[in-house]
Formats: C-alpha cells, sequence, structure tokens
C-alpha cells in the first residue's frame, strides 16, 4: 500500500520553504504568482494527504488561496501549536527548512483537517473588518495626542487628521453594509444575531466575517473555537483554576462588548450575570462566562434559524 504523502510549507514574505514527507524533499518557491503556480504544478503530482502551513499576518494568504482553489487539501494552523509540537520532539532549532520539516510531521502526527476556503465576497468583509480595526486604532492615537497638544496650530492639525480619519471609518462602515445587503445568506443572518439586546450592526459583521461556522457547531466546539471554554489545570491532588486560552480573539472582544452591553440592557443576561455575582463568583469569571452563555445562545438561533426569544433563552 502506498504511504500517505504530508507536506508542510513555511511561509516568508519573499519565499516558501516546502518539505515532503516521508520523501524528505525539500524545494523553495518564491511567493508570488509565478512561484505559487509552480507549487501546485509540483504538490498536484504527488497528492498529498494534507498541506500545513502556519499563520503568517498575510503571508500565507496567496498560497492557501491557490491551493485551495486547485482542490488541494490544505490546512492553517496556530504557530503556537506547532511550536509546542516542534519542542517536545526535540527541534529547538528554528531555519526555515527545519520549520517546513516539523510543519510535515505536525501534520502527519496531528492530521489536521482542511478547512475549505472562504470564498472572494467573505474575504472581502474579513480585510474591511481589519482595516476598520486599524483605523480606530488611527482614531484612538490621534485622540491621545490630541489631550497632549495645546499649541492652536498643531491642535488644528491633528483636528483636521482626526476628521479625516473620522470620514474613512464612516465610509468603511458603509461598506460593510453593503456587503451584507448584498448577501441574501448574510441579511439573514445579521437578522438573527442583531435580534439579540446588545448586539450591534459592527458585532454581528464581525461574526458573520470571523466565525462563519456558528450554527454548525455543538456548544463545546463554539466555545472552545472563539476561546471561551474553560481548561482544567489539574495535577494530582491539586485542584487548579480553570482558565480559557487560545481562540480567535477579535470574536471574543466583539462578544465581551457585547455582552457589557447586555448586561444594561438584555434581561436574560443580566440575570445570569447577576446569579453568578450573588454565587460569590469574580467579576471576571461571571463576564466570562455569560460571554459563553451568549455564544451559545447564538449558536442555537442560527442553527434553528429562530430570533432572540426572551422566554425561550431564559428556560435554557
Amino acid at each position: 500500500m502506498e504511504s500517505l504523502v504530508f507536506i508542510g510549507i513555511d511561509v516568508s514574505k519573499a519565499s516558501l520553504d516546502v518539505f515532503v514527507r516521508p520523501q524528505g524533499q525539500h524545494f523553495i518557491v518564491p511567493n508570488d504568482d509565478l512561484g505559487v503556480e509552480r507549487l501546485i504544478q509540483r504538490l498536484t503530482e504527488l497528492q498529498p494527504h494534507i498541506i500545513v502551513l502556519e499563520a503568517s499576518g498575510g503571508y500565507e494568504s496567496l498560497a492557501t488561496s491557490a491551493l485551495a482553489e486547485a482542490h488541494l487539501p490544505v490546512a492553517l494552523v496556530d504557530p503556537k501549536a506547532v511550536r509546542q509540537f516542534a519542542k517536545a520532539t526535540g527541534k529547538l532549532a528554528k531555519t526555515d527548512k527545519i520549520d517546513a520539516q516539523v510543519l510535515a510531521h505536525f501534520a502527519e502526527a496531528v492530521r489536521p483537517q482542511p478547512r475549505s476556503l472562504a470564498d472572494q465576497d467573505l474575504q472581502l468583509l474579513k480585510a474591511v473588518l481589519q482595516r476598520r480595526e486599524q483605523v480606530m486604532k488611527m482614531i484612538v492615537q490621534e485622540e491621545n495626542r490630541l489631550e497632549k497638544i495645546h499649541l492652536p496650530r498643531l491642535r488644528r492639525d491633528v483636528q483636521e487628521h482626526l476628521a479625516w480619519w473620522r470620514q474613512r471609518l464612516h465610509d468603511l462602515d458603509d461598506n460593510l453594509k453593503d456587503l451584507i445587503r448584498h448577501s441574501p445568506l448574510w441579511q439573514e443572518r445579521e437578522r438573527l444575531l442583531r435580534s439579540v439586546p446588545g448586539i450591534g450592526p459592527i458585532i454581528a459583521s464581525t461574526i458573520i466575517a470571523l466565525l462563519p461556522e456558528l450554527g454548525t457547531l455543538s456548544g463545546k466546539e463554539a466555545a472552545a473555537l472563539v476561546g471561551v471554554a474553560p481548561f482544567n489545570r489539574d495535577r494530582g491532588r491539586w485542584r487548579g483554576k480553570r482558565t480559557i486560552q487560545g481562540g480567535r480573539g477579535q470574536v471574543r472582544r466583539m462578544l465581551y462588548l457585547a455582552a457589557l452591553v447586555a448586561a444594561r440592557f438584555n434581561l436574560v443576561i443580566r440575570a445570569f450575570y447577576q446569579r453568578l455575582r450573588a454565587a460569590g463568583k469574580p467579576a471576571k469569571l461571571a463576564l466570562t462566562a455569560y460571554v459563553r452563555k451568549l455564544l451559545l445562545i447564538l449558536n442555537a438561533m442560527v442553527k434553528n434559524q429562530q430570533p432572540w426569544i426572551p422566554a425561550l433563552h431564559q428556560v435554557a
């Protein structure tokens, strides 16, 4: 029986280091259109079981998009998980070739599930959200500068710059509305999400773009994916505090914002939070718990195509 082929690709700005396991082949291609085209030709011949890349700040986007469009099984994995795997297998040194070799070994040992890549519209929605977050940071920076500047001429300059950034933010919000409006599926999902007190258009757009699996997962899977599932920290007779870690940080931040608003206006969430506090739970733990409860409710709503019904979710 022929052995399965596992591919690890270490991504950098200029190049892609590729390691083929178990053959032990190693080759490099440029991280550009021609290089990725050559990569697809070689990997198609090898018929890999799985191709693993790390998330590399966007440098992996060209390769992952092209591999998925070529119907090759590609998985994008968390760099932290790969680094822990490397340490566990004694690979402490770091070079591009070694990293590609570790990724191929990780692919064979862990066998992550290939994920279908987002279509063009979803990629655009994610890009607009990412740009919106960048613009928000620029606005905060300029507002902080304005507090420390007292010379009238310089204050006017910063104020003009602030006005320009705020207009860009307004334009990006309009872009988000247009993207949602042109997709019946997203329109319906936004309607469901925004029926929950505490969820506005930006939070709904973020959930649609960065958590497209919502409604297809179990409650535990959704909590683990977002990073609000508590993990045990026990050893022998010692019982440590359960903590959350990992997950999709931007989605989690938006859910925290929604939960903070819901604590004031959503009677179901507020009652749940108050019960936890009355039971002696610390404020931060109670906040995380009702973020998780909110996520589970959203997952059930999308799965059942059921808008927010306070009485129903109070029972749940």
